[in-house]
């Protein structure tokens, strides 16, 4: 069996466990998507992630939180701001999975942002969109602002609070339990979900960790 081939039933199989019933054109994007990171990430080094370790590490690990997202959004079309995006991780993702959200991949770096438009271009994803900014200079409202492992919980909820909608939320993608970072967020933050992930084909923990302002 080819790689790619091995590569389609393994996707195949991890979104059945994730509870996702992604059609065979998401299912393409997704795994053209990883090829897309692999080729840039020869000259532009998006991420220290092995091409091997990429399904499970990027893709699984970002698909893990699309049912989740629609559960607490209610499947509704909305606006989502990825912040510190890199290489796109959970926000192009999110793109191909949910065509009903306008992603913004916000990063500071020039060459991750343009990457962000060549994946929205050659992946024909009209819903997603690289920003080459600071989140804190972002005043749009979005629904929802996510991040993977970008910095404490604190700095997030913080740095990018001028860009949350009214009545928007945090959704933070963590390893374990970040108790430490719970404690030390501001007051008028408040956590009201911290939710354990299943990641298929990953040992590691994984959480989201859902928070808001607090009314």
């Amino acid at each position: 069996m080819s790689e790619l081939a091995n590569s389609a039933d393994r996707l195949r199989a991890g979104a059945a466990r994730l509870g996702l019933d992604l059609d065979d054109a998401q299912q393409e994007k997704l795994l053209a998507y990883l090829q897309l990171i692999a080729k840039w990430n020869k000259v532009y080094n998006l991420t220290a992630v092995r091409p091997e370790e990429m399904l499970v590490s990027h893709l699984f690990d970002s698909l893990a939180v699309v049912a989740p997202l629609a559960a607490q959004t209610g499947g509704r079309a909305l606006r989502l701001l990825d912040v510190g995006s890199g290489a796109g991780l959970p926000g192009v993702v999110i793109a191909i999975c949910c065509p009903g959200i306008r992603v913004d991949c916000v990063d500071t770096v020039g060459k991750k942002a343009a990457f962000i438009q060549q994946a929205a271009a050659q992946l024909q994803l009209a819903n997603l969109r690289g920003v080459h900014d600071r989140v804190e200079n972002l005043r749009d409202p979005y629904a929802v602002i996510t991040s993977r492992a970008f910095a404490s919980l604190h700095d997030f909820v913080a740095w990018s609070s001028g860009a949350l909608a009214d009545d928007g939320i945090w959704l933070a993608m963590k390893g374990k339990h970040p108790e430490a970072e719970i404690a030390a967020l501001p007051a008028d933050v408040e956590v009201f979900h911290v939710e354990q992930l299943h990641v298929p084909e990953l040992e590691a923990e994984r959480c989201i960790v859902w928070m808001r302002r607090r009314a």
